[in-house]
C-alpha cells in the first residue's frame, strides 16, 4: 500500500504491535535525515529537511539548487504577519516538497541576547513579543501547505561558541519573560508539529534531558502534544534523554539510542519499555499528520528538485523589499532618480560578492542569484547613458573568496573534476589509483558530510582537479585552503600550499576544520593554471592535538582565492571614482564567513578598512548612498556624517533587484529594525558575561534585553529598535482605550489609533504599541515592553484607523515566588507610536483588581 495510508493508521494499534526493537528503532533517526520506516506495519520513513532561510535538502556539496529567502532578521523587519504567513504558505512548504522533505527544521525563534552571536541571523528579532508573533505566522504557513515545522532551539542557545556544553544560567523570571516567551506564542497560536531541542545546558541541566522545560513546561502547562527532536548531535546520554521527553534522536549516525545501548539500559532498569513506547507514540503520531499534511511527499520517489515560477521570484522579491530599512535620508537623497544620473559609482566589497545568507545549516545552493551590483546596474538601464563605474574599495573577507566562477574543467565546464578513491584498507593511508566515482563539481567550498560515495573505505581521498581562468595580465594570486580532514595544493604541479603534514585546528565545518592556509603565485597572463588538490578525510596533527582522527560526518574542503593588491591601492581607486560620480553607491557589510553557525563573531566593527573606506567615500563626495549588509547589528563609526543610509539585511536570491527597487524608489522601504545598531559594543547589554567562562553563561542583563536596555539605562544607540524611515511621511494621532474587561484569568483591551500618510507617495507604517506595567509591588519591570503592532498601507492622505487587542500577555508578569503569571492592580501606561524611541502618543488604564494564570 502506498506510504500516505498510514494517514488512516490508528496509532495505539500499531504501538501496541510494536516490538521492543522496534520501538527503540523509532526513537532515533536513520542516517542524517530520516526516521525510521517499519515496513511490516505499514509505517514510512519521514525526511527533514533545514531551514530556515530555504529549504536546502539532502546535500551541503552539490545540492539541489534551490530559493534562499532573506534571513530571519530580516523577515522579522517585515513586522508584517501576513507577508510571513504567504513567504511559508506559497513559498517555504512547496520548496519543502520539492525535497521530498516533510518536515523543515525552522523557524528558529531564539532571542537576539547579543549580536555577536554566530546564528542571530537565524532568530527574528531581540524582541520575545515580536518574535513570538512572527514566529507564529511563519509556522502557520507551513504548516496550512501541509508540511511540519520543528520550532528551535528550544531554549536558550543564543550564542555559538562552546555551545553543546555551555550552561545559561538564566533567572526564572528571565527565562519565562524573555526566552522561553516567543515559544510559548508560537505554541499558542500556531501549535508546530514539533519542538527541537538546544544544545546547551539551562541553569545546570542539558535542555536534552531536562524534564522541567521538556515535560513541566512544554507538554504539561502549554499541553503541547507533538514531537521533541534533539539538535543533530544533541543528545548527550540513553536514559536521561529518553525519560525527560524527548522522542527522537538526530541523526542516525554516531547515535546513542542503538539497539544495543537502549536494551542494556532496559535490561539494568535505567528507562522502561513503557517510556520508550511513549517516545515511539510520539514519533508515528508526527509520521502521521506528514501522511495527513502532504501524502504527494511519502507516495513520491523520494528525489530532489528545483522549481521556480515568475510568481515564486516576485514573491521574494517583494518579500526582501519590504525587510529593507531606510536608516536616513537627510536632504532626501533617495530615492535616486536614474534619469537624473550622469555617472554612478558603485563601490564596495560586498557589491558583486555573493551574500545571500549567513551560514552554516541555514546555508544552501541558490537556484538564482542576482548581485547588488548586477541589480542597480539593470534598474539603471532606464537611462542607457548614464556611465556606471565599479571598486572594492576594501577587503572585507574572514576566508579567501570562493573560486567558484574562477575554476573550469578541461572540457570548459564551470568548476572542476573530483575523483573519489577508496584506500587499501580501512587503516591504510594510501589510496587506490582506480577512482570509484567522478564528479563534476561547481563549488569550491565542499563540505562533504555524509555525501560522499557509500562504498568508500573508512579513510578515502577526493582528487579534485580544474584549471584557473586566465587572467588578462600578469598578476600574484594568493589561494587559501582549508580542511576537515587534511589537504594540499598543487598549482601547475608544483606544492603551493601543505595543509596535510601539521594543521592549526579552526572553527571552519562547524568547528572540524583546520586555519587557512596561505600561498601566493605569480599568474601568467593569457595562461590557464593547473589546480590539483589533493583531500583525505584523516585529520592531520596539529600542535597540542597529535590525533589523526577519521572525520566521518564533517569532512569537507574549501579553495578560496584573490588577486593580490594593497589595501591603499583599493581605497585611492574607489576614491578617485567617488569624486569623478555625481551619486556613489557604497555596499558594505560582512558575510557567510563572519556570521555563522558554529562560532561567535569577535567584534561587532565591520571587516578590514571597511569603516575608512566609507568614510573617505563620504568625505570625496556628499552624495553618497551607505548600504550594509549583515544579518544582526553592526557599528557604524561613520553614521552622522552619512547623509542616506538602508540596512539589507541577507535578502537571499533576489539581493540585488530588491536593493535596486528601494534605491530607485519603486518600492517605498516600510522594514523596521528587528533589533537595537548600539554606537559601541559596551552598550549592548550582554557586554562583559556573553561569553561561556568555564562553561558558564550568566544572563546577568536579567529582563533587559535589548532595548530594554537602553531604554531602562537612558543609553542612545546608533538606531533605535523598530527605527525605519519613509519616502513619505505619516501622522500619528487620536489613541483611543476601549474599558478593560478583567476576569478571574483573562483580560482584553482594544488599542485604536489613526495613522495619515502626510506625504506624496504611498507607502506602508508599523503602529508599534508599549506598555509600561505599574510600579505597585516591590518589582522591578522594564521601561517598555512590546505587546502590540500593525503594519498598514497608505495611499498619499489617506488614513486608517488601526486596532491593536491586547490579551493578558500584554499585562502579565512572572512571580517566581508562586511559580505563576501574574496580573497587579495598578495604573498601565500604553505609548504608541512608529519606534520603541518615538512614542508620541500615551494613555492609561487601571486593572481593579488582578490574576493569575498558568498555561497558555
Amino acid at each position: 500500500m502506498p506510504p500516505s495510508d498510514f494517514s488512516r493508521a490508528i496509532v495505539p494499534e500499531i504501538v501496541e504491535k510494536l516490538t521492543t526493537d522496534e520501538s527503540i528503532q523509532l526513537i532515533a533517526g536513520v542516517g542524517f535525515w530520516k526516521t525510521h520506516a517499519v515496513e511490516r506495519l505499514g509505517v514510512p520513513a519521514i525526511k527533514v529537511s533545514d531551514g530556515p532561510n530555504g529549504v536546502r535538502g539532502n546535500h551541503f556539496v552539490m545540492g539541489t539548487p534551490a530559493k534562499c529567502l532573506p534571513s530571519a532578521t530580516a523577515l522579522g523587519a517585515t513586522w508584517d504577519p501576513e507577508l510571513i504567513h504567504e513567504v511559508g504558505l506559497r513559498l517555504l512548504a512547496p520548496e519543502a516538497k520539492l525535497r521530498a522533505a516533510s518536515v523543515i527544521l525552522a523557524p528558529t525563534c531564539n532571542i537576539q541576547r547579543n549580536p555577536l552571536g554566530g546564528r542571530s541571523f537565524e532568530s527574528f528579532s531581540e524582541d520575545p513579543y515580536l518574535s513570538g508573533i512572527i514566529s507564529a505566522a511563519y509556522v502557520n504557513g507551513v504548516q496550512d501547505g501541509g508540511i511540519g515545522t520543528a520550532i528551535k532551539h528550544f531554549v536558550g542557545n543564543d550564542k555559538e561558541n562552546d555551545r553543546m556544553a555551555y550552561d545559561s544560567i538564566v533567572s526564572e523570571r528571565a527565562l519565562r519573560e524573555i526566552y522561553l516567551m516567543p515559544f510559548m506564542l508560537a505554541q499558542k497560536f500556531a501549535k508546530p508539529w514539533s519542538f527541537m531541542s538546544a544544545y546547551n545546558r539551562v541553569n545546570g541541566t542539558h535542555v536534552s534531558e531536562n524534564p522541567a522545560i521538556l515535560q513541566n513546561i512544554l507538554r504539561d502547562e502549554w499541553k503541547f502534544d507533538g514531537l521533541v527532536m534533539s539538535d543533530w548531535f544533541g543528545v548527550y546520554s540513553v536514559d536521561l534523554s529518553i525519560k525527560a521527553g524527548l522522542d527522537l534522536e538526530m541523526p542516525g549516525t554516531n547515535k546513542w539510542r542503538s539497539l544495543d545501548l537502549v536494551n542494556r539500559s532496559i535490561q539494568s532498569r535505567k528507562v522502561t519499555v513503557r517510556a520508550i513506547k511513549q517516545r515511539a507514540t510520539k514519533v508515528l503520531e508526527l509520521v502521521q499528520k506528514c501522511a495527513i499534511g502532504a501524502p504527494e511527499v511519502l507516495d513520491g520517489d523520494g528525489e530532489e528538485r528545483t522549481m521556480e515560477s515568475d510568481a515564486d521570484k516576485e514573491l521574494m522579491r517583494r518579500a526582501a523589499a519590504q525587510s529593507i530599512v531606510l536608516l536616513k535620508n537627510d536632504g532626501g537623497l533617495l530615492p535616486l532618480r536614474p534619469q537624473n544620473l550622469k555617472k554612478v559609482a558603485i563601490i564596495g566589497p560586498n557589491a558583486k560578492a555573493m551574500v545571500l545568507s549567513g551560514g552554516g545549516s541555514a546555508a544552501l545552493k541558490a537556484s538564482y542569484f542576482i548581485s547588488p551590483y548586477q541589480g542597480i546596474v539593470d534598474a539603471l538601464e532606464k537611462n542607457p547613458e548614464v556611465e556606471i563605474t565599479y571598486s572594492e574599495g576594501a577587503r572585507a573577507y574572514l576566508t579567501s573568496p570562493s573560486l567558484d566562477y574562477e575554476l573550469s574543467t578541461e572540457d570548459g565546464k564551470r568548476g572542476w573534476t573530483g575523483s573519489w578513491h577508496s584506500h587499501l584498507s580501512d587503516e591504510s593511508m594510501t589510496p587506490v589509483d582506480e577512482p570509484l566515482k567522478i564528479d563534476h563539481l561547481d563549488e569550491t567550498r565542499i563540505f562533504i558530510s555524509t555525501s560522499a560515495p557509500e562504498s568508500l573505505t573508512k579513510r578515502w581521498t577526493l582528487k579534485l582537479r580544474g584549471q584557473l581562468l586566465p587572467r588578462p595580465k600578469d598578476t600574484p594570486f594568493e589561494f587559501g585552503l582549508i580542511a576537515a580532514g587534511r589537504a594540499r595544493l598543487y598549482v601547475d604541479g608544483e606544492l603551493l600550499i601543505d595543509n596535510w603534514t601539521r594543521q592549526k585546528r579552526g572553527d571552519a565545518f562547524f568547528g572540524s576544520g583546520s586555519e587557512e592556509e596561505r600561498g601566493v603565485v605569480n599568474l601568467k597572463a593569457g595562461v590557464r593554471h593547473n589546480i590539483y588538490v589533493e583531500f583525505c578525510n584523516v585529520r592531520g596533527p596539529a600542535d597540542g592535538d597529535e590525533d589523526e582522527t577519521v572525520m566521518d560526518s564533517n569532512p569537507g574542503v574549501r579553495l578560496g582565492g584573490a588577486e593580490v593588491v594593497t589595501a591603499d591601492d583599493l581605497l585611492e581607486e574607489a576614491v578617485a571614482l567617488a569624486k569623478d560620480a555625481d551619486a556613489v553607491i557604497a555596499i558594505v557589510g560582512l558575510n557567510a564567513d563572519w556570521e555563522t553557525e558554529g562560532n561567535d563573531r569577535e567584534s561587532l566593527a565591520l571587516p578590514g578598512r571597511t569603516d575608512e573606506l566609507v568614510e573617505k567615500l563620504v568625505a570625496a563626495n556628499a552624495k553618497t548612498v551607505v548600504v550594509t549588509e549583515s544579518g544582526s547589528s553592526i557599528l557604524m563609526p561613520w553614521a552622522d556624517k552619512v547623509p542616506s543610509m538602508i540596512h539589507a539585511w541577507y535578502l537571499g536570491n533576489a539581493t540585488g533587484e530588491a536593493i535596486a527597487d528601494v534605491l530607485f524608489g519603486d518600492q517605498n522601504p516600510g522594514g523596521k529594525l528587528s533589533l537595537t545598531f548600539p554606537k559601541a559594543e559596551e552598550d549592548v547589554p550582554s557586554f562583559g558575561h556573553f561569553h561561556s567562562e568555564n562553561g558558564k553563561v550568566r544572563y546577568a542583563e536579567d529582563l533587559y534585553v535589548g532595548y530594554k536596555h537602553f531604554q531602562h539605562r537612558k543609553i542612545k544607540p546608533q538606531f533605535a529598535f523598530g527605527h525605519g524611515l519613509s519616502y513619505t511621511t505619516f501622522e500619528f494621532a487620536d489613541l483611543q482605550l476601549s474599558q478593560p474587561i478583567v476576569t478571574s484569568d483573562e483580560f482584553n483591551l482594544t488599542i485604536s489609533l489613526q495613522i495619515t500618510n502626510t506625504g506624496e507617495v504611498a507607502g506602508a507604517e508599523v503602529a508599534q504599541v508599549y506598555v509600561t506595567l505599574p510600579t505597585t509591588s516591590d518589582l522591578t519591570h522594564p521601561p517598555l515592553q512590546l505587546k502590540g503592532f500593525a503594519k498598514v498601507h497608505l495611499e498619499p492622505g489617506k488614513s486608517e484607523t488601526v486596532e491593536i487587542q491586547f490579551d493578558k500577555y500584554a499585562v502579565s508578569y512572572w512571580d517566581d515566588r508562586f511559580t505563576t503569571w501574574a496580573v497587579e492592580n495598578g495604573e498601565y501606561l500604553v505609548r504608541a507610536g512608529p519606534s520603541s524611541d518615538q512614542l508620541p502618543l500615551e494613555a492609561s488604564f487601571v486593572i481593579n483588581k488582578g490574576f493569575e494564570w498558568r498555561g497558555i
